[in-house]
């Protein structure tokens, strides 16, 4: 750079600015500034432009959230991300079809339950998204020793309510602002909360047995505390539509609260049926009637010291207390089967039976029946 043309960028005036043909040439000749200064390359600060700002904080426009970079790719990092668990989505569709039969009963009138999604959140966060007013349960999952939280929307709450009073068909139930819901009201509702915990027992009996008792109804998000903000949920959203009313309910499970039948819920779930296979159930009775089991005959069992059988030898007696017509056992194994005398036909020894065969007496459906009684 030569002395003039320094004297002419100092020359210019810096209450003006600088055209881009200016502006080009100071940010070219300023490292040559640089050397000549004696500072090494490098060390002269510059304002940085827009693009490269936002491509630093990684909130450039047009740029997906999975594409996102820097500063708000640290942010985004704290988003709840677990694993899937399988098993959780087919227990809440066999709820979805349990509660679309058993809200048909209750109202008396067609009711569609559909499935939104199943997603992770954290606790604090959906407490901070819940819009008022709202109908909230706390209820209390026995077996796991842990609460869950139903969140009903104000707008099915008053379809509910609407639709039990009598209300008309098709139209949006009318919303009450500005009063807290009534006593009358909360018991209505109560009352279809515990139809729902009901269908979902129903619906987890299969994988693991829970009893699900209401513990508390609120209307005031601070009061439900039932996990720390930072924690980790499961929200299952629902929607209910009874001809042109409805509205969504949410239901929220901790993490902490199904961790008791995490490895269940991670197993694949193959098939439509969650129970017994009754096509196994007849070709393995097939098999068993086929198989060929080995029967013993015991003829008289005694008991002596040890000293004694070590001091056998070939030629010794051992005397059995037993008469030839006595009552000799069949046994399979460990078990008795029958009793017999012993005979001979022909030339080889048989037995006689004469006492029918000893069958067991647990059946399947007597072992059902016995599994459903421990059970409730």
């Amino acid at each position: 750079m030569t002395t003039s043309d320094r004297d002419n960028v100092d020359a210019a005036p810096k209450n003006e600015p600088l055209s881009p043909e200016g502006m080009a040439a100071e940010w070219a000749t300023m490292p040559d500034i640089v050397e000549e200064e004696g500072e090494p390359e490098g060390g002269t600060d510059r304002l940085m432009s827009q693009e490269e700002i936002d491509t630093m904080l990684g909130f450039s426009l047009g740029d997906e959230k999975e594409g996102r970079n820097g500063i708000q790719a640290i942010v985004d990092s704290g988003s709840v991300s677990y694993e899937r668990l399988p098993m959780l989505e087919i227990i809440f569709e066999r709820l979805v079809r349990l509660l679309s039969t058993s809200l048909r009963n209750f109202f008396t009138d067609n009711v569609e339950v559909t499935l939104e999604s199943i997603r992770s959140v954290r606790f604090g966060d959906y407490m901070n998204s819940i819009s008022q007013p709202a109908m909230l349960s706390v209820f209390k999952c026995e077996e796991w020793d842990n609460f869950g939280l139903i969140t009903i929307e104000s707008a099915l709450t008053y379809s509910v309510l609407d639709t039990m009073f009598g209300g008309k068909r098709g139209q949006p139930a009318p919303r009450v602002d500005g009063r807290p819901f009534t006593s009358i009201e909360i018991r209505l509702i109560r009352r279809v909360i515990s139809l729902i915990l009901s269908d979902a027992e129903a619906a987890f009996k299969p994988l693991s047995p829970v009893n699900f008792t209401i513990d508390r109804i609120e209307s005031n998000p601070r009061f439900v505390s039932i996990s720390r903000p930072a924690n980790a949920a499961i929200r299952v959203e629902l929607k209910f539509d009874m001809e042109g009313r409805g509205g969504a309910l949410h239901i929220l499970l901790p993490y902490a609260t199904i961790e008791p039948i995490r490895d269940l819920l991670l197993e694949s779930f193959m098939g439509e049926k969650l129970g017994r296979d009754p096509i196994w159930e007849n070709h393995l009775a097939t098999e068993v009637w086929q198989t060929d089991v080995p029967v013993t005959c015991v003829l008289h069992e005694t008991q002596m010291p040890l000293k004694r059988m070590m001091n056998l030898e070939i030629g010794d007696t051992l005397m059995f207390d037993a008469r030839p017509d006595a009552v000799v056992s069949l046994r399979c194994g460990d078990f008795i089967v029958s009793d017999g005398r012993i005979g001979r036909v022909d030339d080889k020894i048989a037995v006689q039976i004469v006492s029918p065969l000893r069958r067991s007496k647990t059946t399947i459906a007597a072992f059902d029946t016995n599994h459903l009684s421990h059970s409730s």
